[in-house]
Order: C-alpha cells, then structure tokens, then sequence
C-alpha cells in the first residue's frame, strides 16, 4: 500500500508541474505571439524563479498573465516538487529501516537454508521450502524477484550473492545448507568457494547450468551437483521407455498429492535404537516403507530386510504419507523410557 501511495504522489507531483508548464506556454505563445520553444523558455523561467529577464511580456495582457502565471505557478510547482523529494526521501528511509529490521531478524537465525538465487529455480526451492515450513534466507540482486516474499515478511538480502560480505550477512557461518543456484556457474563456483572457506561443515547443494561446470563444482566445495538439462533429459528418456515408471515418480513428486521422500535421523537414545526393523511400528502402525539406510559411517543399505538392526546415527530413507512421515521423525528422536 505504502509503494502504491507513493508512485501516485510522484506521478500526481509530475502531472502538476507538466500541465502548469503546458499552460504557461501556450498562454505566452497566444498572447505574446512568441515562437513554442521561447513561451515554454519562459514559462520554465517563471515557474523556477530564475528569471533572466532576456525575454519579458510586452503588452499589459500578456504581463497580467504574467502576473498570475506566477503566483499560481511558481506555488504549484514547488509544492509539487516539495512532494516528490519528501515521497523519495520517505520511501529511501522506509527501505533502509525496512533492511535494518530484517538484517538484525537474520542475525538471530541459526541451523538455516540459504538460497542464492530467485530465478527460475531458486523459486521453485523456495516454495519447497515454504512448504515444509523450513527456515531459510533468500540473497537475491533483483529486488523485483523478492517483492512478494519481502512483503510476506520473509528472510530476504537483495545483494549479491558472490560477495563475502553478503554470505556472511546471511549467515552462513551458523548455516545448515546452502542452495546455489544462480544462473551463472562461474558464479555458483565462485559461491560455492566462499561458503566452503567460511564454513567447513555446512551442506552445499549447486546447480550446474552446463554439464562440464559439475567437476569445477565439486572441487570448489559442492557436496552434491544438480543439472537440471541433466535431470531434464534422463526423466523424458524415462517417460519414452519406461512410462509406468515415469508415472510412478511424477505420483510421488506431484504437489497435489500428500506422499514423498524424507530421510530421518535416528537421535542416540532413540525408541528405534538396538531393534529390528521388523520389530517396530515404522511399517505396520505409520504405513512408511524404509527404501534405504544409510550408517553413520558412510554405508548405504539399499531395501533393508526385517532383520537389519537400527543403529544410532543412521539416517532412514523413507517413503510415506507426509503426516507419516512427521510422526516417524518425531518417534526417531523420541527418547527411550528408563526400566
């Protein structure tokens, strides 16, 4: 409301002083009978108060005009200008409160997302994240692709993304992961640099805009890679040869639907720790299929059978609904009842 008020004071002010300078020309080209470009001279003259007297009304009608022209313009047009400066200095000072505020909120953001990039795909992530209800900073340079998340009050930094500065205003010194996605991948790399030399254990996920930019990725610091061409191509060859299957996963990624991925870490004093997996109520009482276990020391189990133990620090793949699948995080760090 504020931005809207303020671009019709602006446009009011202009208005003003164009339909008092219009005015004042053909007021001075009928009357005197001067040339266009002299009246409009002389009318930007009166309204300024300039005056430098080289080109004056002659007759008593075009000085009585004169007379009023003055008093009527001169007054318009400074509180017109009057009104647009204050609107600019209003609307200036607004913005820099309006960052300040949101700066000192993300300083006090820890365990985080941070999202370079609103593009394309930086949105889509974005959304994901909105959905899941996870907390995030958005560092974008285009302040027209954040207005709508600024306005809802989200974290948001319009900067540059590959400034050192920017990354630490954002947090990613107490950060969990961050997304680069910028649409440039000398620029992800170069972001991916910093991230990896501010913090060494946060969680780097980069799009790669060109398949031969993936390996300079990784040897920048990127844990994963993402190609979205890749990604792209690999599911159309799936819908041609194998479309049960392509159907299968769009069922799982459909927004629309309540089903998906989530992986859940079994916390140290967990209910699940030291028993089987047949023997727990993730299949029979949650309805969640485990489709992979990954230990804590790196080893993936992918279909694990009812006999595999549960461990602390493993982390489960698993497939559900998504209030069952909040249930089983929940009971994946619920602590065991001492005998």
């Amino acid at each position: 409301m504020r931005s809207v008020a303020s671009r019709f004071s602006i446009r009011f002010g202009l208005i003003a002083i164009a339909v008092m300078l219009a005015l004042g020309t053909v007021g001075f080209h009928l009357i005197e009978g001067w040339p266009w470009v002299d009246s409009l001279y002389t009318a930007t003259q009166t309204v300024t108060t300039v005056g430098y007297g080289d080109i004056a009304p002659q007759t008593f009608a075009g000085r009585l005009f004169a007379t009023v022209f003055m008093m009527a313009g001169v007054g318009t047009v400074l509180y017109a200008l009057t009104s647009i400066v204050q609107t600019v200095v209003q609307s200036e000072m607004v913005a820099a409160f309006g960052q300040r505020r949101r700066s000192r909120e993300i300083r006090r953001v820890h365990n985080h997302f941070i999202i370079c990039g609103a593009g394309r795909v930086g949105s889509r992530i974005i959304r994901e994240m909105q959905r899941a209800k996870c907390r995030f900073v958005v560092i974008e340079r285009e302040q027209p692709k954040v207005a709508g998340l600024i306005a809802e009050g989200a974290h948001v930094i319009v900067s540059d993304a590959t400034l050192e500065e920017t990354l630490k205003e954002a947090g990613v010194e107490r950060a969990r992961a961050l997304a680069a996605c910028l649409p440039n991948d000398a620029d992800n790399v170069y972001v991916v640099l910093l991230a990896r030399d501010l913090n060494e254990d946060l969680h780097i996920v980069a799009r790669a805009v060109e398949e031969q930019a993936e390996p300079k990725l990784v040897r920048a610091g990127a844990n994963r890679v993402v190609s979205p061409t890749i990604i792209g191509s690999r599911r159309m060859a799936e819908a041609l040869i194998k479309p049960a299957l392509a159907d299968f996963m769009d069922s799982i990624t459909a927004e629309n639907l309540d089903l998906g991925f989530d992986e859940v870490e079994l916390q140290a004093n967990s209910i699940y720790i030291g028993r089987k997996l047949k023997y727990t109520n993730i299949r029979s009482d949650l309805d969640v299929v485990i489709v992979a276990i990954r230990r804590r020391r790196g080893e993936m189990i992918f279909n694990p059978t009812g006999d595999t133990i549960l461990e602390a620090g493993d982390l489960l793949i698993a497939i559900g609904r998504a209030e069952s699948l909040l249930e089983l995080d929940r009971q994946a760090g619920k602590v065991r009842e001492k005998v």
